[in-house]
């Protein structure tokens, strides 16, 4: 449903980053709309896995975007129809790593002895972390806008200049989609895939730092679990892929044996919107102010109310 009046903020995109960004700005006081493409449940987001923890990024930024974040899901996760949890569960290597930042503060972490590391591992530690069912919490933060007045409408934009006068802020969430609107090449497609199965009794999450296109990770969501997971730069091909989804399916099973004959419920796949850096910075387009929010790539989740944050302060219309 559209709002009649000019809204303060336009945010575009209503994956996680836009969702997350549209509720910041809502709950500050602005009066908020989104117009998206797709709906939440289409976009890239709804198949993500998902778990807080960023990767593939060098951004100096993303260590306190992160950590706002987490706190910020860590408050979410008390809804428990937010689709948000905390669970505790094990994060490995095949090399020797020190542990990132992000984790080695928190209360609960701890080192992981080499004889209680699976097979092929040689670091690893464990921390209690949001892990997040993402269609429940993509509805979950469309509810939070709407009770605050937002609205989201469906239609494409081709150019930021036909949106001039729509609102007083315009802010950019459209991911991929910036290789085209902003135009911004540096932009790129990461192919990922993964394979939801049912849950056959797994508690604790699982994932490792590959250095390759294939990782094992094992995230459990009450009754199914999201297996995964694969990153292919460059491919936009969303076909699912029967191979790939049999190797997810085995490495994951060398680490909980439990995986090995639990039913697939779903194959899915996205194209993660990746970039060298993130982007968010202030800019102009024919007089309006126009916030770019993009280029998170697999880390949007757990960057996202930290950049949310970050465009709040660029908007300064509180």
């Amino acid at each position: 449903m559209a709002a009649s009046r000019r809204p303060d903020v336009l945010v575009i995109g209503a994956g996680v980053i836009g969702l997350s960004t549209a509720v910041r700005l809502a709950e500050a006081g602005l009066s908020v709309r989104i117009r998206a493409a797709r709906p939440p449940q289409d976009t890239t987001s709804a198949s993500a896995g998902a778990s807080w923890g960023p990767y593939e990024l060098t951004d100096a930024r993303v260590l306190h975007w992160s950590e706002q974040t987490r706190l910020t899901l860590e408050k979410i996760a008390e809804d428990p129809s937010s689709g948000v949890r905390l669970v505790r569960g094990l994060e490995v290597a095949p090399f020797p790593l020190e542990p990132p930042a992000c984790v080695r503060d928190l209360s609960d972490f701890e080192l992981c002895p080499a004889d209680e590391l699976p097979p092929g591992y040689v670091s690893g530690w464990r921390y209690t972390s949001p892990l997040v069912n993402m269609p429940a919490y993509l509805e979950y933060l469309t509810e939070r806008l709407i009770s605050r007045g937002g609205a989201i409408e469906i239609g494409t934009v081709s150019s930021f200049k036909e949106l001039a006068g729509a609102a007083g802020v315009l802010v950019n969430c459209t991911g991929l989609g910036a290789r085209y609107l902003v135009p911004d090449d540096q932009v790129f497609p990461t192919r990922g895939q993964l394979v939801v199965v049912d849950n056959p009794g797994i508690d604790t999450f699982f994932q490792d730092w590959a250095e390759h296109e294939d990782m094992t990770y094992i995230l459990p969501h009450g009754s199914h679990v999201v297996l995964g997971g694969s990153a292919t730069p460059g491919s936009e091909d969303l076909t699912p892929d029967p191979a790939r989804a049999a190797a997810i399916i085995e490495r994951c099973a060398a680490v909980e044996p439990l995986l090995r004959s639990a039913q697939i419920r779903r194959i899915l796949v996205g194209l993660r919107p990746s970039r060298p850096s993130v982007r968010i910075e202030r800019d102009q387009v024919d007089g309006n102010v126009l916030i770019h929010n993009y280029g998170h790539g697999g880390s949007g989740l757990a960057l996202s109310w930290g950049c949310a944050d970050e465009v709040l302060a660029l908007s300064e219309l509180v």
